[in-house]
């Protein structure tokens, strides 16, 4: 025994971190802690929404987490093609695996 107390080290919040300066668990360590940005929301009423945070893991790697809410058409054929359109799209914004 040296009679040093232990502590973990001392991380950082990001600019954007919502919690940042308060009690934000990833800057003490804690394991699978995230840093979150504030949501942001769009709306289009009758449409759907859509709700968009930016996160930050411990170990740092960054992702967008996305929520999204779309009307469908009351007529199944078209509430399939509205479906299909999504999965499209949602393929070409998240693209291939990053390197």
């Amino acid at each position: 025994m040296n009679g040093r107390a232990w502590s973990r080290p001392r991380r950082t919040c990001p600019d954007w971190c919502v919690s940042r300066n308060l009690n934000c668990r990833a800057e003490h360590g804690y394991p699978g802690a995230e840093h979150r940005a504030k949501p942001i929301t769009i709306s289009n009423p009758g449409a759907g929404s859509a709700v968009l945070t930016r996160v930050r893991t411990a170990g740092g790697t960054e992702y967008a987490e996305i929520r999204l809410s779309a009307t469908l058409p009351a007529d199944e054929h078209a509430a399939r093609q509205r479906l299909a359109a999504l999965l499209t799209h949602l393929r070409t914004l998240i693209g291939p695996a990053g390197r």
